[in-house]
């Protein structure tokens, strides 16, 4: 099995967000933007990115809502985190045990998202952020930098 966006690590990532914003919740559209955010903080004039950017960036927003949605679930049955109802649907917070539980973890990667997480939360302002607007920015983005990269009409790449 591939660590790599599994629901645990996923789950983990969705931890130190919602310990860096809390007490404020976040619902599952925030925590993908913020997740993008806080993996491509340097596409987004932030400290160093840790994941590299890659030509199938669009897919990866559109995978990650899903992927969120399962580490959600690994935090609420470990009691990490808590649901409940807000004005907009549901919203996710951490619970008591799960900032004690991200500061135990050691591991340099963790570390790494942890500073980005507060750099995210706080360059965001994640209470005023327009997500829908954000993430149609990424796509919008990711559009332009693949059509800059195709070949020119009537040239001789083949």
């Amino acid at each position: 099995m591939n660590p790599l966006n599994s629901p645990l690590e996923v789950g983990v990532r969705a931890l130190v967000l919602l310990s860096a914003s809390f007490p404020e919740p976040l619902d599952v559209a925030r925590l993908v933007y913020l997740d993008h955010v806080m993996l491509h903080s340097g596409d987004m004039d932030g400290p160093p990115s840790l994941l590299p950017s890659l030509p199938a960036g669009p897919g990866e927003l559109a995978m990650k809502r899903h992927l969120i949605e399962q580490g959600l679930i690994v935090l609420l049955r470990a009691g990490l985190a808590d649901m409940e109802a807000g004005p907009g649907g549901l919203v996710y917070r951490a619970s008591e045990e799960g900032p004690g539980f991200i500061d135990i973890l050691e591991a340099p990667y963790t570390s790494a998202l942890k500073e980005r997480a507060s750099w995210a939360i706080s360059a965001q302002d994640s209470s005023r952020l327009d997500v829908r607007a954000a993430t149609r920015a990424i796509t919008e983005r990711w559009a332009l930098e693949f059509h800059s990269q195709l070949p020119a009409a009537g040239s001789d790449h083949a």
